[in-house]
């Protein structure tokens, strides 16, 4: 038997003493789960539980515990028989009788029932009562052991069972289970304390067939199997401390790969993947020495386990020592696109293990701080792995995410203190959801939510030092390492714990800044900052007179106040100034170090140092300013809409080094469709040197430009005579080059220049033929076979210009569309893309990506009226047993239809798979589909809205059916 814990003496601690203070009269120290049969024929269960726990308070009578959806047969206590009673309030949120039916009333009645269970307010759905022969045991604080008999039945969450309906035994069927759901959602498949801040040692122990593998947290002790050999327990101890909501399992037909430069990590995948795990996590050590290296601080689990599994709810999921993928992020060597994408869900996973895994949190209040590690650490591994570009890239995607959501729906707010007034409950009044706990959250907001912390750390960094940030982090493993090995001291436990005061605590220790202004500003209040910038040049002063103005009445908003970077590239050099933004300041004079251009011609000095020839004709002759930026480094959460001349973008586009300074003058230049735009972007995407990304962004601009300057526009249509240069045969120019794919910069812009090509324009507002051949031909000629990378990616690009080249039908005496009608043109794309369709029937591509654009494509074309509007072949491609993203594109196509032609029956099909779909992302999906892209909007006039749908609508979410979709 593993140690259990402190003495109970020990328990009564100072009153001084500031450590963590659990909400339950209880310390847990250690639980056994034994799950000893599992029926997949069935979708079942059956198990039991045992929980050690101390008393804290003499008069402990009744313990409440987390359980959903298990029956509980039976409960003792030091073996005794001890009765319960079990109450779920969230299985039906308002009752039928309730004469309200709105969003606030629900959203009300549902944050009650949430948090009528809540473990981290000492509540639970089982309330057991202790036997009146154990009152006198309890008030001598001694031992309690809880032996709970559960089974569980056809789980709507938290354990998600896969079952192919094809031949053979359930091994060969590839028949597997695995936990899964949204924050602590382990009491869905047994019962415990389902708390982020109850720490205790386990003992794990699945019994399953002789060719089942079943892979759970921590060290697997040892596999016994039946006298019959037919069936196998595995053995799991995790001696570190860990919460019941970081407990996971995963049982299959897995094979084993042990990873073959850490013996210590092993990887786990579905019969028949096993080349394509190797490859796929053949660069995890990778990952693994970065973390320890920066961290300085080993991993902290003695071992690591990765299980790829079919139907995931969200493509990965850590949990201690183990992490559970997504099937589909495995990939062969072949594969370009998808690469990238994989490793960073690796690296993220691995993040987690040490902020969020191995060190918990004590509240959900304190959420923002682990995962504002583990990202920040995430985008440290980003920055070395694929460069400065690419991570500067993420950060001003992330940045625009944010400052998006937060405009649009209203504030995000990282640290929510409840009791000091109702604002703090709900930061944006409009949001139909309390921010109070994670399940009443939407998952968009704790998406973005994420995405806010991470950013937060990036500021603090800035504050107080890359070095003191990640001595602050070495300092709280330190803390939690020293804490999980006092295997009798169970009280030191919660420093495994992290709260927001222990963390600025720590970094007021480490570096001695004061970070509390900047904790206020974005942490305990929500918005972001919205900058208006203007400037005018006054030659006599040779000042740069800057005008900054804010909105911070809008929705989302926020008042800033504090320091603000702006840079100014002149003549002479790029000089850096730091303005002090105040309450009621707006003017800002900046003193120019270099005199107008006329006296000299010289290179011009950039910030990397480089000195570059530029042609200064298009510039003010009275100014030396080429550029300005505001906010460079993106140290304010913001958004920023700068007024500055044309010619100033041009120049910041071709010479500025920074590729978040080439996007906003990309962005910018859309609004300037001349001759000069066109030639600077041009360039751009002439240069081998600049980041791909930037180029891709401009071959979008450059084919807005065009169709904004289709009356003046001379020679071919923009991009085609660059392309041929680059990808096509020198003596036949409209054949394109045998396929080569090893410069992963030439292929991003190989695949991306056709799709926005397709979207020029001539003067009629129809595709040039010149390009709709161009693009034919690509296709025609596509030639993969001396090509060591698959090109499935690049001919799903082919179909996805097909479609942008696609514009309304002109009906002529309102006839109906018919093939044998058809524009000449749209036969031609409508032939090529059935011949697609019918070639992926018989070699499918990598993630079936093929028919992917295909549907999207038909869906084209029956929207601008080329075809019949018809939702059947959509809905074939949408039934179970399709690859999961054929089935989200023809979703996404059938939920299209509902809206444009207003189909109840669709509608009602949709709601039909959401309610009975077996995969839970799918359902999941749909309605998140219905709400960006909804049948029918509030104040608009529709037949499916009706009394009918709305009765069938507030019942789905007063069901089971709440759990039933995200956990």
């Amino acid at each position: 038997m593993p140690p259990t814990g402190l003495e109970p003496a020990r328990m009564n601690r100072k009153k001084g003493d500031k450590g963590f203070e659990s909400p339950r009269p209880y310390k847990l120290t250690h639980q056994v789960v034994c799950i000893n049969n599992i029926n997949f024929q069935r979708k079942s269960v059956v198990g039991f539980v045992e929980l050690t726990i101390f008393p804290t308070v003499a008069n402990l009578n009744r313990i409440k515990l987390n359980s959903k959806q298990c029956r509980i047969y039976r409960v003792r206590i030091n073996d005794l028989e001890a009765a319960f009673i079990y109450n779920d309030p969230t299985l039906e949120v308002c009752h039928n009788e309730s004469k309200q039916r709105n969003l606030n009333y629900f959203s009300n009645a549902y944050a009650a029932a949430v948090s009528a269970v809540d473990p981290d307010a000492g509540n639970g759905e089982l309330c057991i009562k202790v036997p009146s022969e154990l009152w006198k045991h309890v008030d001598e604080l001694k031992v309690l052991k809880i032996h709970i008999n559960f089974s569980l039945d056809q789980p709507k969450g938290g354990l998600h069972f896969v079952v192919p309906s094809v031949e053979g035994s359930m091994a060969e069927r590839g028949a597997h289970v695995f936990s899964c759901g949204y924050q602590n959602s382990t009491r869905f498949w047994f019962p415990c304390v389902d708390s982020y801040s109850e720490l205790c040692t386990w003992k794990l122990e699945f019994t399953v067939d002789a060719a089942m593998v079943a892979v759970s947290n921590g060290d697997l002790v040892e596999t016994v199997y039946t006298h019959d050999m037919r069936k196998k327990t595995f053995h799991y101890m995790l001696t570190i401390p860990t919460a019941a909501s970081n407990i996971s399992l995963a049982i299959g037909p897995f094979e084993i790969l042990v990873d073959p430069y850490m013996h210590e990590v092993t990887h786990f995948c579905l019969p028949q993947l096993l080349p394509l795990l190797k490859h796929t996590t053949s660069y995890l050590h990778e990952v693994f020495e970065f973390y320890e290296e920066i961290l300085t601080c080993r991993y902290p689990y003695s071992c690591f386990k990765t299980v790829f599994i079919d139907e995931a709810y969200v493509e990965v999921a850590a949990y201690a020592s183990m992490s559970i993928f997504s099937t589909n992020l495995l990939h062969s060597a072949m594969i370009i696109d998808e690469t990238p994408l994989t490793r960073r869900c690796l690296a993220q996973s691995l993040a987690q293990q040490f902020f969020g895994c191995f060190i918990s949190r004590m509240s959900w209040s304190d959420e923002w701080v682990l995962k504002g590690i583990s990202g920040y650490i995430y985008g440290l591994w980003m920055k070395k792995t694929f460069g400065v570009n690419e991570y500067r890239h993420w950060i001003k995607e992330e940045l625009d995410k944010i400052v998006a959501y937060e405009l649009k729906t209203g504030g995000v707010l990282l640290h929510p203190i409840f009791g000091g007034g109702k604002e703090k409950d709900n930061p944006a009044s409009h949001l139909h959801f309390s921010i109070k706990h994670p399940h009443t959250l939407s998952w968009e907001y704790y998406t973005m939510f994420q995405c806010k912390a991470h950013l937060v750390m990036r500021l603090i960094e800035n504050r107080i030092s890359m070095e003191f940030m990640l001595q602050v982090f070495n300092k709280l493993l330190s803390l939690a390492s020293t804490a999980s090995s006092q295997k009798f001291q169970s009280h030191m436990w919660s420093q495994m714990l992290v709260s927001t005061s222990g963390f600025l605590k720590s970094i007021s220790n480490v570096s001695g800044k004061d970070i509390q202004p900047l904790i206020k500003q974005w942490v305990d209040q929500s918005g972001v900052v919205k900058f208006y910038g203007s400037f005018a040049f006054n030659r006599k002063r040779n000042v740069l007179e800057l005008e900054i103005k804010q909105d911070y009445t809008s929705p989302g908003t926020q008042k800033y106040v504090g320091p603000l970077k702006v840079t100014v590239q002149e003549l002479d050099g790029s000089f850096n100034h730091t303005l002090q933004i105040e309450e009621n300041s707006l003017k800002h004079d900046i003193p120019c170090h270099s005199k107008s251009r006329r006296n000299k011609k010289k290179k011009i000095p950039l910030m990397n140092g480089e000195e570059v020839d530029m042609d200064l004709s298009a510039m003010d002759a009275d100014s030396p300013l080429l550029w300005i930026r505001i906010d460079p480094d993106m140290s304010v959460l913001r958004k920023v809409e700068f007024e500055q001349a044309d010619f100033m973008w041009q120049y910041q586009l071709r010479y500025e080094r920074d590729v978040v300074a080439q996007q906003e003058s990309i962005l910018a230049l859309e609004k300037f469709p001349t001759p000069a735009s066109r030639l600077a972007l041009t360039d751009i995407l002439e240069q081998e040197q600049c980041f791909y990304r930037v180029r891709m962004s401009a071959c979008f601009c450059l084919a807005k430009i065009a169709n904004s300057m289709v009356s003046t526009w001379t020679g071919p249509p923009a991009m085609k005579s660059l392309f041929t240069r680059m990808f096509c045969c020198k003596t036949c120019p409209n054949i394109v080059k045998t396929n080569n794919f090893m410069s992963f910069q030439s292929y991003f812009l190989q695949k991306t220049m056709p799709v926005a090509m397709a979207l020029l324009r001539d003067v009629h507002n129809l595709c040039p033929k010149e390009v709709l051949t161009f693009i034919l031909d690509l296709i025609k000629y596509n030639d993969n076979r001396k090509n060591k990378f698959s090109d499935n990616y690049y001919r799903a690009e082919m179909i996805d210009a097909l479609a942008n080249s696609v514009t309304p039908a002109v009906s002529v005496n309102n006839e109906v569309r018919t093939l044998d009608n058809l524009n000449p043109d749209v036969r031609l794309i409508l032939e090529e893309i059935t011949r697609f369709l019918n070639m992926e029937k018989l070699l499918p591509s990598y993630r079936h990506t093929i028919t992917v654009s295909c549907l999207r494509a038909i869906r084209v074309l029956q929207k601008n009226g080329h075809v019949p509007s018809d939702p059947a072949l959509f809905k074939s491609y949408a039934e179970y047993g399709h690859f999961v993203d054929i089935r989200i594109a023809a979703l996404e196509a059938v939920v299209d239809y509902t809206k444009v032609d207003r189909s109840y029956e669709e509608l009602q099909w949709l709601l039909n798979m959401i309610q009975n779909d077996p995969v839970p992302y799918v359902r999941h999906k749909i309605l998140n589909m219905l709400t960006k892209n909804p049948p029918f909007t509030k104040n608009m006039e529709s037949p499916l809205c009706n009394e009918a749908l709305v009765d069938q609508l507030w019942k789905l979410m007063n069901s089971v059916f709440l759990e039933n979709i995200g956990y």
